[in-house]
């Protein structure tokens, strides 16, 4: 194989290819011999079918698959040896080709723009850490106890009341008959909750033990039984007991409960519970630095084909004239995140950072946890989208630069109150919205489009949408 490249202008560039006739014809009796033994023609055995004989009946098709497989060896390998890196698929220009002919093409290509690196180990960013006060620890310890109620038997003449707990026998019929699940027994019940069916808990205030009450309620839209659907059911109720809401004493018999050794350690679990959660949004701040600080690096020239697929992206669910009116916008917006994704891309490559598929299953399980009674649709929808796989893995590699990048930089480490950290998330979760920037956090969920990859068989790259990700101040203490 000759390979000879030409500067066009800029990053453009033309690999002339020539793979000389003799090559070619290797190839060819190569896939000639791996089909002989396949082929079944009249008058010769198995494996015995001579070339020429194969050539007259197969040779356009063989020529077809050989081709191909050329086409796609050599353009990989042409550009391998020349240290090239296509931003976006390279196109082919057929020259010379045919059976028995030499083979020549040209490949034209724009070529990744070489990025340095060096400066992001002179990086600075925030690291916080934050100290939790004790009180802030038993203060989310009674919000559990509250949250977890105890329950005494009450007097026989107590009356039941909002707050109360009413065990009870029941049969339900509609229209006299029974139905599927029209018996329930020992049914626990909280009083004010309001979550057996609507209305059916006010109905059974002022009950006693023992008592026997008649409930009307209206079966619901997702009732299993359709003919039931939106029907009034009768229920005969027989109260087994009522019991009365006690302060639940917060000791070390709680704490093993909620899976503590005793109440020290679940201090010890609640503090640090506390703690990741202001963690996790304090990191992603730490992570907002770096990145804003990677925008500040100088890339020569971005290809102008990365560009327009990043304001189509940008673009996206756009009328015609309202993408037109923001274009300029989205141009220096999409300049930015190409350049932010090529950094990482480059440091993620020096660094021989890799994404295992045991990674892709963790993110994949994390996103489950996030998504409780979802978890069918969620697993669903990525064995049959291999896209967001794709994009999956893309996250999970950026993730993991930021992570290095971390390591490398020069941190400047701060330890924090509870209230400087809410302060802190509060005034970055308000100056994103005033600067209305874009939040690729939210991006991900959706599928994104790598922009700034070196080669197609090679570990997906992060996209160069990650020139910003959101912080949510939000969910600190809220989850």
């Amino acid at each position: 194989m000759k390979v000879t490249v030409q500067n066009i202008k800029g990053l453009n560039k033309d690999l002339k290819v020539l793979i000389d006739k003799e090559t070619m014809n290797s190839y060819m009796d190569e896939k000639y011999e791996e089909i002989k033994s396949t082929v079944n023609l009249k008058g010769f055995r198995p494996g015995k079918v001579p070339k020429d004989v194969l050539k007259r009946q197969f040779g356009k098709a063989v020529f077809g698959e050989v081709l191909d497989k050329v086409l796609k060896e050599t353009s990989t390998k042409a550009l391998e040896e020349n240290k090239i890196k296509p931003a976006g698929q390279p196109k082919l220009d057929l020259k010379t080709y045919g059976e028995d002919k030499e083979l020549e093409y040209i490949l034209s290509v724009t070529e990744l723009p070489k990025v340095e690196t060096k400066s992001l180990e002179n990086i600075k960013f925030d690291q916080y850490s934050v100290k939790i006060d004790n009180s802030e620890t038993d203060k989310r310890i009674k919000e559990i106890a509250k949250n977890q109620p105890s329950f005494k038997e009450a007097s026989p003449e107590t009356k039941a009341k909002d707050g109360d707990l009413v065990v009870l026998d029941y049969k339900a019929t509609v229209d006299g008959k029974e139905f599927k699940g029209s018996e329930g027994k020992n049914t626990q019940l909280t009083l004010g909750k309001d979550l057996f069916l609507k209305g059916f808990d006010k109905q059974l205030i002022g009950v006693k033990k023992d008592d026997e009450k008649i409930v009307e309620a209206v079966l619901p839209e997702n009732f299993p039984e359709k003919e039931f659907v939106n029907k009034k059911a009768q229920f005969n109720c027989k109260i087994i007991n009522v019991k009365n809401p006690e302060e639940v004493k917060i000791d070390d018999n709680f704490a093993k409960n909620l899976g503590a050794k005793d109440l020290n350690d679940l201090k010890t679990l609640i503090s640090k519970q506390i703690n990741d959660e202001y963690k996790n949004s304090l990191d992603q701040l730490s992570k907002n630095q770096i990145l804003k600080e990677i925008e500040k690096i100088k890339v020569d020239e971005i290809p102008e084909n990365l560009i327009e697929e990043e304001v189509k992206i940008l673009s996206q669910g756009m009328s015609e004239e309202e993408a037109k009116k923001n274009k300029t916008k989205f141009t220096e917006t999409a300049k930015t995140r190409i350049k932010t994704g090529l950094v990482l891309n480059e440091f993620g490559e020096q660094n021989k950072i890799n994404v295992s598929e045991q990674e892709i299953q963790a993110e994949v399980q994390k996103q489950l946890r996030m998504m409780p009674g979802q978890e069918k649709m969620v697993m669903d929808f990525y064995q049959k989208n291999p896209s967001a796989v794709a994009s999956l893995r893309g996250t999970v590699y950026e993730e993991k630069i930021l992570n290095l990048i971390k390591e490398k930089a020069k941190a400047n480490k701060k330890e924090i109150s509870k209230d400087e950290a809410e302060k802190i998330l509060k005034e970055a979760h308000n100056h994103d919205h005033n600067h209305n920037h874009n939040h690729d956090q939210d991006d991900k969920k959706k599928e994104t489009k790598k922009t700034a990859k070196s080669n197609p068989t090679k570990e997906k790259k992060p996209s160069a949408k990650a020139s910003k990700t959101k912080p949510v101040a939000k969910k600190v203490s809220k989850k």
